[in-house]
């Protein structure tokens, strides 16, 4: 197989799981926010109940933010490995080598962007979370 066939296999398919877990950020985001705006917290028996409905999927979105960063420098580990097999075989021209690790580099910078956006929503909905829960409190204590 071709080593370029073989990085841009490595980077874009890197970049699309990204891409793909981005989209899952946001999804979850938008629908705990309408969640968070059309729940009314008399209908659950239990604070423990309320939780566990408040915090529905912010575990994924948490995950997401932290294991990111991780999978964007995997890409570019895998894209220098690839970089560095191509300048094996004889391929010394800086200007290919170059170009390749700037294509690495992508990858770490979009899971970089990936892991500070989810966090920005976790931390979101994480607040709204405890806005929510103090207001069970309230109504248990009348």
């Amino acid at each position: 197989m071709d080593i370029e066939l073989l990085k841009h296999l490595v980077d874009y398919g890197v970049i699309a799981l990204l891409v793909f877990m981005s989209f899952i950020s946001v999804w979850f985001f938008i629908e705990r926010l309408l969640f968070f705006k059309s729940i009314d917290v008399k209908v659950y028996k239990t604070k423990k109940s309320c939780e566990l409905a408040i915090t529905k999927h912010l575990t994924i979105i948490g995950t997401i933010a932290s294991n990111s960063p991780y999978i964007g420098l995997l890409g570019t580990v895998l894209a220098i490995m690839l970089t560095f097999i191509n300048m094996s075989s004889g391929d010394i021209e800086a200007t290919k080598i170059m170009a390749s690790l700037a294509l690495a580099l992508k990858a770490t910078a979009v899971g970089l962007v990936v892991a500070i956006v989810s966090m920005i929503f976790y931390n979101i909905l994480s607040r709204y979370a405890e806005e929510i829960e103090s207001r069970f409190d309230e109504i248990e204590e009348i």
